[in-house]
């Protein structure tokens, strides 16, 4: 039995259907089924555009099948027709007709076809047969890599949630694409966008940022890096209450720094206007009691989901965000920050020296954004090198610690309040205007992997620690979307449904290691 190189795939390969011969077993297959199902592609047409997309050359057991399978496909995406001459011809052109079977096989596969009726359940029936070999395939991998001295039982935890996660999503039977399909699928995107006046991904619900990058597109790594003070923290949660409360998008924010409740505080100081020192110390007066009362159930029912874990390992990351695409259908992943991430096994060390380690969970964050099809943002720190710059902008130079950061990312970005540094004017204003820096920060996207850099201009509400667009920063509570001043409601209805746990199972608070943010000067004299 040929044992494995490597973890590389633990789904492909013929290690199963080895070890099912060896044990006296046949691995699952319908080969029937699958004589009707290509029998059936072969005389009605009906029958082949309602299933071929559900189906690859992979997912039938008989290699025949697999062939004459794989023709079709390429016949049907080019728009040429299927039928039973079309496809011995093409076959015998590629000189597969052998491997097929040859030509009295192929028309004997017709020969008990009646009708495509029931062709949706014969497929079914064919792709259950799949799974399950590739369950198998799976299994027998985990098992013979467990038996192995070398192997690293993390990445093999790893490797082993990473296949069956592409089972569950189908992803497994993916493996390259044609011209032909991508650009089929990239003229229905762009189709799509027709009446989203461009905006492609995840809204950030800031109008000019949207503008400049069509909202955060799918397996895109955002990184957002500003230097201490300048409301890293703040930003990220004001775009997650207009993703998650303004447009219903669920989302995930993992806060290495900040303990969920303390995030939740700051949620709801921006959403109703009032101060953070206020509600950390209850002095609200009647008005401010109604306000809270009024907003806050828009915050409480949101689709967002919080975990406080410290010191996350890039392991225990991908993992959690595994789950919470499958269970809870999340879009955007967000990270506050990258640096207090550690780049070893759940339990184990980091790898290498720091720069390396930050190397290693900047790709790995690339990764899961794109295994799992979602945006993931990630705040950053930026080096001390921006204070001694005169003008105090920061570059793509800056960031801190790695420069594989720049390179993972799609796109980076800063904010940039020079109010903080006393600068009262803003020095890239068109020539003879003067404007104010006073409640304003800037978005520099200084990167853009799929489009232009631009310097995008915000209103920052310090004292409620919230970000919105320039015009709309003194309508409503919410920014760009305001709140529903609504029937009050009693502390009652405020129920716990956005708690550090409530995607996870995470251990009991009073047993959590301090963050290692003493470790760095972040956000210390940022008023919340």
């Amino acid at each position: 039995m040929a044992q494995k190189e490597t973890l590389s795939s633990l789904t492909h390969g013929n290690f199963a259907k080895e070890l099912s011969i060896a044990d006296g077993k046949m691995p699952p297959n319908a080969v029937d089924f699958e004589r009707l199902v290509i029998g059936t592609f072969l005389i009605d047409k009906k029958g082949l555009d309602h299933s071929i997309d559900l189906l690859t050359p992979e997912v039938f057991y008989d290699p025949r099948h697999q062939v004459i399978f794989a023709t079709i496909l390429k016949l049907y995406e080019g728009n040429q027709p299927v039928d039973l001459m079309t496809i011995i011809q093409n076959l015998k052109k590629e000189d597969k007709l052998s491997q097929a079977g040859g030509d009295h096989y192929i028309i004997d596969l017709t020969m008990g076809v009646s009708s495509s009726a029931h062709i949706e359940y014969h497929v079914r029936v064919i792709l259950e047969k799949y799974i399950l070999r590739s369950l198998i395939n799976v299994s027998a991998n985990v098992i013979d890599s467990s038996y192995k001295e070398s192997t690293d039982v993390f990445e093999l935890l790893d490797k082993a949630e990473q296949s069956f996660f592409e089972i569950t999503n189908g992803t497994i039977k993916k493996g390259f694409d044609t011209a032909n399909s991508l650009v089929k699928q990239a003229i229905d995107t762009i189709k799509s966008l027709k009446d989203k006046e461009g905006l492609s991904g995840v809204p950030s619900g800031f109008r000019d940022v949207d503008k400049e990058t069509g909202g955060w597109q799918n397996s895109d790594l955002i990184i957002i890096a500003a230097r201490p003070a300048m409301g890293k923290t703040a930003f990220l949660l004001s775009m997650a209450r207009n993703i998650a409360v303004g447009h219903k998008v669920p989302m995930a924010l993992f806060s290495l720094e900040m303990a969920s409740v303390q995030l939740i505080t700051r949620m709801i100081a921006s959403e109703t206007r009032i101060s953070s020192e206020k509600l950390r110390k209850g002095t609200l007066d009647d008005e401010e009691w109604q306000r809270l009362f009024s907003n806050v159930s828009e915050l409480e029912n949101a689709p967002l989901y919080i975990d406080e874990t410290p010191s996350l390992s890039i392991f225990d990351f991908r993992a959690k965000c595994r789950r919470l695409v499958m269970q809870h259908g999340v879009r955007i992943i967000m990270v506050d920050y990258l640096q207090l991430m550690t780049a070893g096994s759940s339990g184990g060390k980091g790898v290498g020296n720091r720069e390396q380690e930050i190397s290693m969970i900047s790709r790995s964050l690339k990764a899961i954004a794109k295994e799992l099809n979602v945006p993931v943002i990630a705040l950053s720190q930026l080096s001390r090198s921006v204070e001694a710059r005169p003008g105090k902008r920061p570059q793509l130079s800056d960031l801190r610690e790695s420069g594989a950061i720049e390179q993972d990312a799609d796109i980076v970005s800063f904010i940039f309040r020079p109010e903080y540094y006393k600068i009262t004017v803003w020095d890239n204003d068109e020539e003879g205007q003067e404007t104010s820096t006073e409640n304003q920060a800037e978005l520099i996207i200084a990167k853009h992997r799929n489009g232009a850099t631009a310097d995008v201009r915000l209103s920052f509400l310090k004292h409620f620690a919230k970000f919105a667009d320039i015009e709309a920063a003194f309508e409503g509570a919410g920014g760009g979307y305001p709140s529903n001043f609504g029937e009050p409601s009693g502390f009652d209805k405020i129920k716990t449904t956005i708690q550090p746990g409530a995607a996870f199972d995470l251990p009991d608070s009073s047993k959590l290691s301090g963050s290692s943010m003493n470790d760095f000067d972040d956000d210390d004299d940022f008023p919340f």
